[in-house]
């Protein structure tokens, strides 16, 4: 941006005053010379007019600090300049100074998306593309994302006319552009415009895309596969329906385009997005169908879909690189939602799924084990291998299986994970395998899910048991607290003594949790004793939390039971022979008093409490 010479918007200073005329700048002139301007409005004019002036000299600075603050200032050199200078001067000047420093670049990219109001109103918008052209063909990443967003609001602000004429035209330069930072410009710029071309402009901008999708530059490739879906959806959104008959531009290219993009032939940059693509796949075709109904088009093009589009997504589940199944894992309850509703695809990706849980990495099966819980809300029906492998109807035949809910499938698998020698998959089954119990109903969940939570219950890794005491109000409410309660205490006790105070603090704070799901009868008998006994620990965190505990089972409870079971043992420790421990029961004891009703109750029965430690 460092330039010699006068400054470009001192170009005309015969005709038009500029920023640096002196002993008056023109913005003050003209407040001098009009009667009704109030001195505060003139303040404000000499100040915007100064700041713009000082913006335009750190521009053609040699600090970059100072150019970035500079660059973000845009707006005020605009309006100070005006319209016809801001598109006469400023402009051409930012378009000169795009060899600048990486941050100054980005501050300019940010900015030229605020010039909109400053440039002329509609009809002169299309002044901020050539800038903005030259910015999406710098090779900074961070550059290009800025100029990107901004060159959406540019777009949205063009006329339908100049839409078509110079932001149109703008891409296909950069889709055909030798350097390929531009084409990478190219992939996000025309699956966002999609829906503003004319059909003659969209086959043009399809081919460009599909170009791109065929780049031999693999970074363009992956931004096109990045870009995919959205054109997807774009596409079915702007075509309706028939694009997905067989000669639609659905079926005829963007198929086969994901089937390249998905190959092993791509690198694993390109194949990561395979999964997201297909959802977007899915997520269209059922759009097309809740929209017109099923009739032999769109069920011809659901077919289709499963046909081609799920076995690629399927065949991610043994792709040669991690990162890729840990994707297609990640994204797994996505890409089920989305073909749900596509006829005969969940019998095909919920074994592939089950492969998820199985593979080699840990944070593979992690990232899928994640999903199990939203995975098992598919309220379609699948093929379920029969419980007993000696009965007479057991075959490997799956088309010989009786069918059932996706939730009864999966939760075989629960057991099997409950064994994992990974305490990341044991902790993440510990936080959703008990979401499944609201599809499985009572029978089920009390055969086949209670018997792997109370496995993890009984985990040697601490976090482990902690998550799935946290995940225990969606078993509640199917099976009631009764058949939890005998196998939850020990290991409620178990965490409540554990030798990381972290621990200890976690389980403290599903306490109150715990009491409304265990009912009061239980909690007085097992746990009241242990919640006391915290103000005896000897981290102060776990003291305060336990003086909070109190407070809460108190409004939760009541303040007779509180009388009844907390006052007792707070007596004791009030006794206690460390200062700090009967600080805490004094604390427990303030805050359990500013809750109490009837207000008499802490007079009568917390304030002697109090009063005997001052003697």
């Amino acid at each position: 941006m460092v330039t010699s010479g006068p400054s470009p918007m001192e170009i005309d200073q015969e005709s038009s005053p500029s920023i640096k005329d002196t002993p008056m700048t023109a913005a003050a002139a003209a407040a001098a010379a009009s009667p009704s301007s109030s001195p505060s409005e003139e303040n404000k004019q000499l100040s915007e007019e100064e700041e713009a002036r000082q913006a335009i000299e750190k521009l053609r600075g040699e600090d970059v600090s100072a150019r970035v603050e500079a660059a973000y200032k845009l707006e005020t050199v605009a309006k100070t300049l005006g319209e016809e200078r801001t598109r006469d001067e400023l402009l051409p000047f930012l378009t000169d100074g795009v060899d600048d420093e990486e941050d100054v670049l980005a501050a300019i990219a940010i900015s030229l998306g605020k010039l909109i109001p400053y440039v002329g109103g509609s009809e002169h918008v299309h002044s901020l593309l050539p800038p903005m052209e030259l910015l999406l063909s710098v090779e900074e990443n961070y550059v290009r994302e800025n100029a990107q967003k901004s060159a959406k609001q540019i777009s949205a602000a063009l006329p339908s006319e100049i839409f078509h004429r110079e932001y149109t035209a703008m891409i296909t330069r950069l889709a055909t552009k030798e350097w390929f930072t531009a084409r990478m410009s190219a992939c996000v710029l025309i699956a966002d415009s999609f829906s503003r071309f004319i059909p003659s402009e969209q086959e043009a901008q399809v081919q460009h895309f599909a170009n791109l999708c065929r780049d031999e530059v693999p970074m363009v490739r992956r931004m096109a596969a990045q870009n995919l879906g959205r054109m997807v959806t774009n596409v079915v959104e702007a075509k309706g329906k028939h694009c997905v008959g067989p000669d639609g531009m659905l079926t005829t290219t963007f198929i086969p385009l994901y089937e390249e993009l998905a190959s092993n032939e791509q690198p694993d940059s390109v194949r990561l997005h395979t999964a997201t693509n297909c959802v977007s796949f899915g997520s269209a075709m059922s759009e097309v169908q809740s929209l017109k109904g099923r009739d032999d088009l769109s069920t011809a093009a659901a077919d289709v879909l499963v046909k081609r589009i799920v076995p690629l997504i399927v065949a991610t589940i043994d792709d040669r690189s991690w990162r890729v199944r840990w994707t297609a894992a990640s994204k797994f309850a996505e890409v089920v939602s989305a073909f749900e509703k596509i006829s005969g695809a969940i019998d095909y990706m919920i074994p592939a799924y089950e492969k998820l849980l199985q593979d080699p990495e840990a944070e593979v099966r992690t990232a899928a084990t994640l999903n199990l819980a939203e995975v098992g809300k598919c309220n379609c029906t699948v093929p379920c291998p029969p419980s007993s492998r000696g009965s007479a109807d057991t075959s490997d035949d799956e088309s010989k299986w009786p069918r059932s809910s996706v939730a009864k499938r999966l939760v075989k698998k629960v057991t099997t994970l409950t064994e994992d020698e990974s305490e990341n998959v044991r902790a993440a089954l510990g936080m959703v395998a008990t979401e499944l119990s609201s599809h499985l109903g009572k029978e089920a969940t009390i055969t086949d899910l209670v018997p792997p939570v109370l496995l993890l219950l009984r985990d040697t890794t601490s976090e482990v048991r902690l998550n799935v005491i946290s995940s225990l109000g969606a078993l509640n409410k199917v099976i009631g607290v009764d058949l939890l309660s005998q196998s939850l205490f020990p290991a409620i006790i178990d965490l409540a003594e554990d030798g990381k105070w972290r621990i200890r603090l976690a389980i403290m704070q599903h306490i109150p949790h715990l009491a409304k799901q265990l009912g009061k009868d239980f909690f007085s008998e097992k746990l009241t004793t242990h919640c006391v006994g915290w103000l005896r620990d000897d981290i102060s965190t776990i003291r305060q939390a336990a003086a909070e505990n109190l407070k809460e089972l108190t409004i939760i409870f009541g303040a007779e039971w509180a009388i009844e079971y907390l006052l007792p043992p707070l007596g004791e420790i009030i006794r206690h022979q460390s200062y700090l421990r009967r600080l805490s029961a004094v604390q427990a004891l303030s805050l359990m008093a500013t809750i109490m009703d009837p207000p008499d109750l802490t007079i009568t029965e917390v304030l002697p409490l109090v009063l005997s430690m001052a003697t």
